[in-house]
């Protein structure tokens, strides 16, 4: 799997706004490598099942070959390396107020895909879009969390390749960051990703920078 970066450009933290309730403290930063931006080079699956849980249904999303997932891709990461450093904060969702996970989130899908995602977490677990395996993570899937398998899911992130994620993480870890799925906290944390990017097919939303 070929991993793509850009370079992060940190904003620098204007001021530390409170963590979310029962938010534990989180590893220090991970600064990812710096490789020129690579294309993505995804083939789609013959059957949905390849990237489909057992459990959950998805669109067939094998005959849809209308997106550009690798440049809308590139586009949200690029992105959101951009924002590395923007605070958190409970409820924001732009970079003039700072973002909580799920509005960092909507905010690069809005953005550079042109998708419109739901604002909680909660509801953004149960979008229908292809399940993907944790060892079949590709750059621009995104990845959901709990509090170290307790519970429903409390977190969401992007993964950008080699094992990282980038999201807000909280005003205690210093807003939008990135670390890896390999620590500690994060291994026991992860519930599911789910390849949201393939509903720019289903939506007819193409529009990118």
């Amino acid at each position: 799997m070929r991993q793509r970066f850009a370079p992060l450009v940190p904003f620098a933290l204007t001021a530390l706004l409170a963590a979310c309730a029962a938010q534990p403290q989180q590893p220090e930063l991970v600064q990812p490598p710096q490789p020129r931006l690579q294309p993505l080079v995804l083939q789609l699956p013959d059957e949905p099942s390849a990237v489909a849980q057992q459990a959950e249904p998805a669109h067939d999303f094998s005959a849809e070959q209308g997106y550009e997932m690798p440049v809308l891709a590139d586009s949200i990461l690029e992105s959101g390396f951009k924002l590395v450093g923007t605070p958190y904060r409970y409820g924001g969702s732009s970079i003039r107020t700072g973002f909580d996970c799920s509005g960092f989130v909507g905010f690069l899908f809005r953005e550079e895909a042109g998708i419109e995602l739901p604002r909680s977490t909660r509801e953004m677990i149960d979008l229908d879009a292809p399940l993907v395996k944790r060892s079949e993570l590709e750059p621009g899937d995104v990845l959901f969390f709990n509090d170290r398998g307790r519970g429903r899911v409390t977190h969401a992130g992007i993964y950008i390749g080699d094992d990282q994620f980038i999201h807000s993480s909280s005003s205690r870890s210093g807003g939008v960051r990135v670390d890896s799925l390999d620590d500690k906290y994060w291994r026991a944390s992860y519930m599911k990703a789910k390849r949201v990017l393939a509903l720019a097919s289903v939506d007819g939303a193409t529009s990118h920078h």
